[in-house]
């Protein structure tokens, strides 16, 4: 029993320590995905704290994985784990059976599992955490007092840390489509071998008081006695891969489609990301005055991208003095690019070649 509680103890530790170093790497992409599940729940009253539960549960799992390989009150730490992984199998589980949320994102954006998957792992690490408990008495701690609290606070100290960069700069290691070297327009095509999901049209109609379902090909298009009632598509097939990038699709202020005129660019542009001008950041109006110089000498082109109204875009270029253009493209793109708002990447011929969080703007 002893080597089998040491044994479990290593690899739940280990597996925390690791599941919460890769989403402290990028907490605002576990807030995003904590807004996807509250919105399925409807739970949206939660999400003004996303990032604040985020960040918390991040560093929950770093100190606990260590408190386990430490043998730190493990009272406490065996109590709270079992709360924890039965959330996260409650959550995988909605996920998995609902079918509204592909991917729980326990290991952030650099390691994707799907639903099964994600679902199994945390049965598996339910039943671990079931033995830790039962026996937790019979854990012994690895070192004494003085030690343990001293490591356990470098724990806490290098979550909180790592996080306060990643939110002040941007994530350290960038395991989305957008990175530094990628091609957008190759990013935004399916990976080799893998399969789109499958839609079919379905055409509602009502007669007599029946509501029926027909396809594109057989529905009553030369009886006029059945009243269209709704068009939608229903997913037929799922596909078993998507693009590194989706919806990256860029229009002018009046709907025209910009996307291949800017990523065909031979000269250097520049993309300022701003998801939403009313909650821009501030600090980098000096910076961007000296980019838009060259801007305005022609040796650049600078975009602003946005999901915000026309006229949101007009007050906020007058607030702050920009001159250059603004292009609007979907909410959850521009944040998927960009994890500060603002956010400035460059590009060539449509190849990220920088990308800055709007305090490193050079």
């Amino acid at each position: 029993m002893k080597l089998l509680l040491n044994l479990l103890r290593i690899i739940v530790g280990l597996l925390f320590i690791f599941s919460g170093l890769i989403k402290a790497n990028d907490p605002l992409g576990l807030s995003y995905k904590m807004d996807e599940f509250f919105e399925v729940l409807h739970l949206t009253f939660l999400s003004p704290f996303s990032l604040v539960y985020s960040v918390t549960m991040n560093t929950f799992e770093i100190v606990a994985g260590v408190a386990l390989l430490l043998g730190y009150r493990m009272r406490i730490f065996s109590v709270l784990l079992l709360l924890l992984i039965a959330l996260f199998t409650f959550l995988t589980a909605y996920a998995l059976f609902s079918g509204t949320i592909r991917e729980c994102g326990c290991f952030g954006d650099c390691i994707k599992l799907s639903a099964t998957e994600t679902f199994w792992k945390d049965v598996a690490l339910t039943v671990m955490i079931l033995v830790i408990f039962v026996y937790r008495k019979r854990i012994e701690p690895l070192w004494g007092n003085k030690t343990s609290n001293s490591l356990m606070i470098l724990s806490l100290a290098g979550a909180l840390g790592l996080q306060w960069y990643t939110l002040a700069h941007l994530p350290i290691v960038d395991c989305l489509g957008y990175k530094v070297g990628n091609n957008i327009p190759e990013k935004m095509k399916l990976p080799p071998g893998a399969h789109p999901d499958v839609f079919e049209t379905v055409l509602v109609y009502k007669k007599d008081g029946v509501v029926k379902e027909f396809t594109s090909e057989n529905y009553p298009w030369s009886d006029s006695t059945w009243v269209f009632v709704d068009r939608r598509d229903k997913l037929v097939k799922e596909g078993d891969g998507e693009p590194p990038i989706k919806d990256f699709i860029l229009t002018d202020l009046d709907g025209a489609n910009q996307t291949q005129a800017i990523l065909s660019e031979p000269q250097p542009v520049y993309l300022f990301l701003v998801q939403n001008v009313d909650k821009a950041g501030s600090g980098w109006d000096k910076k961007m005055e000296a980019l838009q110089k060259q801007f305005q000498e022609g040796k650049i082109y600078i975009y602003g991208v946005t999901a915000s109204s026309k006229e949101e875009i007009a007050a906020f270029s007058t607030a702050h003095g920009l001159k250059f253009p603004f292009v609007q493209m979907d909410g959850t793109a521009i944040k998927t690019a960009g994890r500060s708002n603002p956010c400035l990447i460059l590009l060539e011929k449509g190849t990220i070649k920088g990308k800055w969080h709007y305090h490193d703007i050079p």
